[in-house]
């Protein structure tokens, strides 16, 4: 059955307002339980974090893509295999599901509906942590994807897991994300202020990483 770009589209709201609600939500959570004790919550965020992605790509994948970043939505579109004319209506979608899932992690825990963080999250090495992070990230894709797409979901929730704690930033790598944590003041939030220097770390590291895997690990008909 051919999957409309409406589907899709509802695919990658969904799956992106899932995301979020597990990540606030996780953070939430073991904020409020480990009692101050910051590596402990962070623990419980990763690894909740890691496991719902990995879960998210294995439920959306056949539909959408499960991009669930309009940083991988741009990527792909660079390689041509992603249609331009759709970049914009993605990426609409995927901002929507990260506010939406904001909301819903919120809700869930008796939070405002939106609040502004204060949670500075500043300075070079952050950014810098969010460009490595990033590069990370589309390094796992695009090698799973050409290697063994069947160990993707897995490998790009492991990576994820894992980046939370060997970058200075917890490894937001994605725009989509960065702009709804910035409207929760809570563990996971990030000031909005501070928002734009990750955006940009983030589309930098990606195209860096589209630029030397497309190199490293061509297209199969371009070996």
């Amino acid at each position: 059955m051919k999957v409309t770009l409406r589907q899709r589209m509802v695919s990658e709201f969904v799956g992106t307002m899932l995301l979020l609600a597990a990540i606030v939500g996780s953070g939430i959570m073991g904020d409020r339980l480990a009692s101050g004790n910051v590596a402990i919550a962070l623990l419980a965020n990763s690894i909740a974090t890691g496991a719902a992605l990995l879960v998210l790509i294995l439920i959306f994948v056949p539909v959408s893509g499960a991009h669930f970043n309009p940083a991988v939505t741009l990527a792909f579109a660079v390689l041509g295999d992603f249609p331009w004319r759709e970049v914009a209506s993605y990426t609409a979608m995927q901002i929507g599901g990260a506010f939406a899932g904001v909301a819903a992690a919120h809700l869930m825990f008796g939070e405002p509906i939106f609040s502004a963080s204060m949670h500075a999250r500043s300075g070079g090495a952050q950014i810098f942590s969010e460009f490595i992070a990033s590069f990370g990230l589309f390094a796992t894709i695009w090698g799973c994807s050409r290697n063994s797409p069947r160990a993707l979901p897995f490998a790009v929730g492991c990576y994820i897991t894992a980046a939370y704690w060997f970058t200075s930033s917890t490894s937001f790598a994605n725009p989509a994300v960065t702009l709804a944590r910035a409207a929760t003041n809570t563990f996971t939030g990030i000031r909005p202020v501070d928002a734009p220097g990750f955006i940009l770390a983030q589309f930098l590291g990606f195209l860096a990483a589209v630029w030397l895997f497309r190199w490293i690990l061509p297209e199969p008909s371009a070996q």
